[in-house]
């Protein structure tokens, strides 16, 4: 049975496209060896991060009820964090970048809630609940953290993505799930890894998501702060990962000042990162985030915001100097000789809405076949129409229920029967309905009367341009479907004796009733599960200091495994390194 989630307002208020990725923890899924697993790397983790991880570590860990022994419950968390203003989720895998990002700018802590195998502890590309809870949970206690990562959420999700951005997410996410599943067909991982590079390796100008999602991985993931000469980790991806948290100390790593220009550093999430940028403090996180924004479509507008909604073939949100806000697939624009767009053109269902409120009478029921409208003054008025107190429209004949005439600077004329308009909060026409209404530009029909009432969206220009709706109640966003879905393992009998020799090695740290003696479980590990080192280690701390010819005899077995298999030598070396120097507390 799975644990329930405590309510949280934070959770409660989520929008129905966030909450469609939100899944069950399913905690009694956790096997006796995930769980030796977590044990393991958290121990390993606190041994050596004392030294090496910013205090906010160590700190957020006490303050987010993460223990070593066993994995968190998305309960335990959620009740500890709602303290601290937060709340955690579990999710499947690898989501989509915009919704990630969202759900942080709602204050939530999106969690893959699997961990990952026996095989992969020292890393794996696929998020897990060691890299998730124990990486980024700890640091979000530190309040300067948080608010950046709330920023960055609130920012990063209006970034525009590509078709490319896309098909690497799905690319990325099935390499994760390949590596992590048991048994993989070594072909499948080398043909994952194949399509991932060829979509990197497309010439092409990186998007707005490919940028700030550069910036996440070198900050969030894998940030460093401090100076460059004695760096601390604060990076959910260093924090979890045992290797490479080591290795990035080194002088193999190269250390740079953070700034703007590692949104230009792209990453290999296959491969240790070979530089590594470092950040004098977290506010400045949010100092080079600003910067950033500021050179994005959600500030700019114009035609290049509107360009790059229209080669993402996804749907975006234009926001006009009226404020109000068009959400829809944008196919087309025309603009003049200076560049600004004159004209737009959405397909398919389009909703209106001012200040992230669908406008009354304007959702996609009323515009399923899109919307298109021309922008910029009147020919010969110095005025925009946005701009016009009611003694001006009266003066150019903008009556309800009268017929009219008029053409913008552009070129585009408009004729019809006005029917009636909607202002803004201040008083200003944001929209003009007509009826038997004819646009023409430069001898082409932009709209006709039979294709119905017409509306005008008044404004001159083009000031925010962002990815998905203004109002995210909108659109029936509930559509999620992915090519690819997470592996469940499925145990063989051996397997399932194995869990129940980790079990009974848990019982008896734990005080608790075991049908297995230690010394029965380690005959059994021997003769059944010779190549299993993990439990071993497990043993070995419990009688390291109790039973010296039983603990010499455990030794004796990990020497042959080492010798076996040489590749986990340091891993058994660490276990035992940190049984042998003393108890390791939160």
């Amino acid at each position: 049975m799975s644990l329930p989630i405590e309510s949280n307002p934070l959770i409660d208020r989520l929008p129905p496209h966030l909450k469609q990725f939100i899944k069950p923890q399913n905690y009694e899924e956790y096997t006796s060896i995930n769980q030796a697993v977590w044990r393991y790397v958290m121990r390993k983790n606190i041994a050596s991060l004392s030294k090496v991880a910013h205090k906010s570590y160590l700190e957020g860990l006490k303050k987010t009820g993460i223990g070593i022994d066993e994995i968190p419950s998305m309960y335990g968390m959620n009740r500890i964090l709602k303290e601290i203003g937060w709340a955690a989720v579990a999710v499947d895998g690898f989501i989509p970048p915009n919704a990630f990002m969202e759900f942080q700018a709602y204050n939530i802590l999106v969690i893959a809630s699997d961990i990952r195998q026996l095989e992969n502890i020292e890393y794996t590309p696929a998020p897990d609940i060691i890299h998730e809870a124990a990486g980024h949970a700890p640091i979000i206690a530190n309040p300067d953290y948080a608010e950046y990562l709330r920023r960055f959420g609130k920012i990063g999700c209006k970034a525009i993505s590509s078709k490319r951005d896309y098909d690497i997410y799905e690319a990325v996410r099935l390499l994760s799930i390949l590596k992590e599943a048991h048994n993989t067909d070594p072909s499948a991982i080398e043909d994952a890894e194949k399509r991932i590079f060829e979509l990197q390796n497309q010439k092409e100008d990186p998007s707005e998501m490919a940028l700030i999602r550069n910036l996440h991985w070198w900050t969030v993931e894998y940030g460093l702060i401090g100076s460059t000469d004695e760096p601390k980790i604060y990076g959910a991806g260093l924090l979890s990962s045992i290797g490479e948290s080591e290795w990035c100390m080194t002088d193999n790593v190269k250390k740079l000042a953070y700034s703007p220009e590692a949104a230009f550093q792209d990453f290999d999430i296959t491969k240790p990162q070979p530089q590594l940028f470092v950040t004098p403090d977290f506010a400045y996180l949010c100092q080079v985030l600003e910067e950033f924004a500021d050179t994005m479509a959600l500030r700019k507008g114009g035609h290049r915001g509107l360009a790059k909604l229209i080669e993402s073939e996804n749907l975006g949100t234009i926001e006009l100097s009226t404020g109000l806000q068009i959400s829809g697939i944008f196919t087309r624009m025309i603009k003049n000789e200076d560049n600004e767009v004159i004209y737009f053109e959405t397909k398919g269902p389009t909703a209106l809405s001012f200040r992230e409120k669908e406008l009354i009478g304007h959702g996609v029921d009323a515009h399923p076949d899109g919307l298109r409208s021309p922008l910029g003054k009147l020919k010969g008025i110095n005025l925009a129409i946005e701009n016009m107190s009611p003694r001006d429209l009266k003066a150019y004949n903008f009556y309800d229920g009268e017929y009219i005439e008029f053409e913008f600077e552009s070129g585009i004329t408009v004729a019809g029967l006005n029917i009636t308009g909607i202002r803004n909060i201040q008083g200003e026409l944001i929209l003009i309905q007509f009826s038997e209404c004819t646009i023409t530009y430069k001898g082409e029909f932009l709209f006709k009367p039979e294709w119905g009432t017409f509306d005008l969206a008044v404004g001159k220009e083009i000031v925010s341009a962002f990815s998905g709706p203004a109002d995210d109640y909108s659109f029936d966003l509930v559509t999620h479907t992915t090519e690819t879905n997470t592996i469940k393992r499925t145990h063989s009998s051996k397997e399932e004796e194995l869990h129940s020799l980790y079990q009974a090695v848990k019982n008896v740290r734990n005080g608790e009733n075991t049908k297995f003696s230690l010394e029965a479980v380690f005959a059994i590990l021997k003769k059944d599960h010779g190549e299993d080192w993990l439990l071993p280690i497990e043993i070995y701390e419990l009688v390291y200091d109790r039973d010296q010819n039983f603990a010499e005899n455990i030794i004796q077995h990990l020497e042959k495994i080492k010798a076996e298999r040489p590749e986990i030598k340091n891993l058994i070396d660490s276990g035992i390194d940190i049984i042998t120097k003393g108890a390791i507390t939160v």
